[in-house]
């Protein structure tokens, strides 16, 4: 992977707030550009990464997305290098944060936004409670729908472990969890997972097992889509379900032959999904 070089083609924008800091990465035509110009390439792309994540969810994606549109992908308060707000201690406390951040940064302008796993039940949550700031939504994977299976194939840390032990813990979960081919998790791969959960202060989070993102739906006036991997860990039993409880999803498109963090594994399969909606 190339982190460093994909980073390097960002502009790096960092907010203040009264509770802290929110870390964006824009690539396309820049945050400056951005902001004047009025065209439909220069609108801005909002990218919200999962749990335990961050911008580099979508290190696979940006360049691509960015050729067409100007791509915003934010480190959600609380994970990679975003402060978390006192008191909040999942999506739903978020949403008041987020939407401050969106209208600071978009000068209440609705914009395009694509939410993955935590990020999409959060943009979901956001779109409910402000509709007014959100253009169009794209869910990825999103929980919160009711219908998780009972137990997930996780593995956790314990505090004798030593880095090799902690490395394979990371290897079970990716392989478990996010992927449906082992090879994919490389070791290069774990060192991202590493870095990523190391930075995650919102840990105790819960509100994903209920159905709080399809209770959200009914307040969504913007057109929302739905991108599923055909092996998701989160619904390898119940995806034939997600369109049925996502009643107001304007499209549902499964993506063959890929795990849970779609848009990493099969990245030409997901654009060919999501380009389509998103191109000017």
């Amino acid at each position: 992977m190339e982190i460093s070089r994909v980073e390097a083609l960002s502009d790096r924008v960092t907010q203040t707030y009264a509770w802290g800091n929110a870390v964006w990465h824009v690539w396309g035509q820049g945050a400056e550009a951005a902001a004047t110009d009025t065209t439909t390439a220069s609108k801005p792309l909002v990218l919200l990464h999962g749990g335990s994540g961050s911008w580099t969810h979508w290190l696979r994606n940006v360049e691509h997305l960015s050729q067409y549109r100007t791509v915003w992908a934010l480190d959600i308060p609380g994970f990679g290098d975003s402060c978390l707000p006192s008191g909040v201690s999942d999506a739903d406390g978020l949403v008041p944060y987020m939407a401050d951040i969106f209208q600071q940064t978009f000068g209440g302008e609705p914009v395009d936004v694509m939410g993955f796993s935590f990020g999409g039940m959060t943009a979901g949550l956001v779109a409910a409670e402000h509709p007014n700031l959100i253009r169009q939504l794209i869910l990825i994977g999103a929980p919160g729908l009711g219908i998780f299976g009972k137990a997930l194939p996780m593995r956790g840390m314990t505090p004798e472990m030593d880095e090799d032990a902690q490395r394979k813990v990371h290897r079970h979960n990716l392989s478990t969890m996010m992927f449906k081919h082992a090879e994919t998790v490389t070791d290069a791969v774990i060192d991202l997972q590493q870095a990523n959960v190391s930075r995650d202060r919102l840990r105790r989070r819960r509100i994903a097992r209920t159905d709080v993102l399809a209770r959200a739906q009914l307040q969504w006036t913007c057109p929302v889509h739905g991108v599923w991997a055909e092996s998701d860990a989160l619904y390898l039993h119940t995806l034939a379900q997600v369109p049925q409880v996502l009643s107001k999803l304007s499209s549902f498109t499964i993506v063959p032959d890929a795990g849970h963090w779609v848009m990493f594994e099969r990245p030409d399969a997901f654009h060919a999904v999501v380009d389509p909606l998103l191109r000017p």
